[in-house]
């Protein structure tokens, strides 16, 4: 069995692995143009790229995957199966049309939710408590088209998009194969996905990561989780911008009149503070600039603030 694998970030390694392990024939590996990273914005290759070439495989990283140069060495590859994870680009019709047998791409969602670039916060962000991941058939629609599999995986209070992501790309690898599995044995339908139901999952921004405190505790904390790892969210303290990464919504509520962005108290771990609609809202783990990760508690006694203080705007 021949598969072309196009993937470039963390969550595609799995599935890569998956398909060697299976015993695939996989003749090429397509993934994004090396990008600088780190601090140093030093260039350096994608999680997929690397594990291609440890394993020996060959890899293109065409700056536009529909470039017309392509077509000559997708139709060389003569694949059975082209596979996509989290690849970055929109296949044309004509990579598509490549692969003898199907186009098949992992989606970290249940399809027709969370069509788009980042299905894992937007779920985490809206406060879902399942996830999952589908196999499709490929269409040049984004994520539109047919259903072949989908797994459920259950969003636990304080899991983050970075979890959820390494979660679902180990989901989605073992789903992989047996899609493959079941494909050579004639045994799977492709179903249409609902359009009516289709919801999107755009890209996310650094504009996305000012909380405010006067939403309710529980989608400030969703939003906490959401954006980590990246772009991470962020408040304003003393002026400064202040990163918050872990918290959990408390169950007592604070004093009906205290202004949002109030320290109420310390907890073992943390601090508590006031949140919309009398909410409350404990943070485990902060990161004020240029320093490391702290615990919420950590942070107050470094910060020298007090119960009653309004700390963050």
């Amino acid at each position: 069995m021949r598969v072309v694998f196009l993937g470039t970030p963390e969550f595609a390694v799995p599935a890569l692995e998956s398909l060697l392990e299976y015993g695939c024939d996989v003749p090429a590996v397509f993934a994004q143009p090396d990008r600088p990273a780190g601090r140093g914005r030093k260039v350096r290759p994608g999680p997929v790229k690397f594990l291609a070439e440890s394993r020996g495989l060959t890899v293109h990283q065409p700056e536009k995957i529909r470039a017309e140069e392509n077509r000559e060495v997708f139709e060389r590859l003569r694949a059975d199966y082209i596979v996509t994870a989290a690849y970055g680009q929109i296949l044309p019709g004509w990579v598509l049309a490549s692969a003898r047998r199907q186009a098949l791409n992992v989606h970290a969602s249940l399809l027709p939710r969370y069509r788009g670039a980042a299905p894992v916060a937007w779920s985490i962000l809206n406060g879902d408590r399942v996830s999952g991941v589908t196999l499709m058939v490929m269409e040049e629609a984004l994520d539109a088209g047919p259903i072949l599999l989908q797994r459920e995986v259950p969003i636990g209070l304080e899991t983050t998009t970075g979890e959820l992501s390494r979660t679902l790309a180990r989901e989605g690898a073992e789903l992989l194969v047996e899609t493959l599995r079941q494909l050579e044995r004639g045994a799977l339908r492709p179903l249409p996905q609902d359009e009516a139901r289709a919801t999107w999952a755009p890209r996310l921004t650094k504009e996305m990561a000012p909380v405010s405190w006067d939403r309710s505790a529980l989608e400030v904390h969703n939003r906490i989780r959401a954006l980590d790892p990246w772009p991470g969210a962020r408040t304003l303290f003393c002026a400064e911008p202040l990163l918050l990464w872990r918290s959990l919504p408390e169950e007592l509520t604070g004093f009906g009149e205290a202004e949002p962005g109030r320290l109420l108290s310390l907890s073992e771990r943390g601090i508590r503070v006031q949140c919309g609609g009398g909410s409350v809202l404990e943070l485990l783990e902060v990161q004020r600039p240029g320093k490391g990760r702290v615990s919420g508690r950590e942070f107050a006694s470094g910060a020298r603030v007090r119960p009653g203080d309004v700390i963050f705007h």
